[in-house]
């Protein structure tokens, strides 16, 4: 038999940090707010993601991320979460930054598509760990399944909830 790791729990009821340090984020459940489609994005980052009038278009494997006075820098490495937006969404990630100037920047994602309009991102310094995403009439405790021996974060584990009622993650 293998050596037995404690595995510890963290809750919040809104976004925030759910523990500091190198971790491994080995299970979560979440309970959506019923009024409206939710979404729980964990990052690994030292700092809060930028939440606020971050927006972003696609055309083909090109998302260029509007965010005035960014302050980021070509090289940079970023986890982002996408909003859907009118013909999909990029995909959730842990991209390179291209800057284009102070109030935008591109990513290549991984796929390809064309989006319109201006739908919101969320973004942090660091990288992506995982999104999942409640119905809006899902007020149960959802506790999706992590394979293998969790993921990863070097730094913190932080979760951006949207219409997440309350979330806990089970680490080690």
């Amino acid at each position: 038999m293998g050596m037995q790791t404690d595995v510890k729990q963290a809750h919040l009821n809104g976004s925030g940090f759910f523990v500091v340090g190198r971790n491994r984020v080995k299970g979560i459940s979440m309970v959506g707010s019923g009024a409206a489609d939710g979404t729980l994005v964990l990052f690994d980052a030292a700092a809060a993601p930028v939440t606020a009038s971050v927006t972003y278009g696609r055309s083909g494997t090109t998302v260029t991320v509007s965010k005035t006075a960014h302050g980021l820098t070509s090289g940079a490495v970023i986890g982002i979460h996408f909003a859907t937006g009118t013909g999909g969404t990029a995909t959730d990630g842990t991209y390179t930054v291209t800057r284009i100037d102070a109030d935008s920047f591109s990513i290549t994602d991984i796929n390809s598509g064309t989006i319109t309009g201006t739908p919101a991102a969320v973004y942090a310094v660091g990288r992506w760990l995982l999104t999942y995403e409640v119905d809006s009439t899902d007020v149960f405790q959802n506790a999706p399944f992590i394979p293998g021996e969790g993921v990863l974060a070097d730094t913190a584990v932080y979760g951006y909830m949207s219409n997440i009622q309350a979330a806990q993650i089970y680490y080690g």
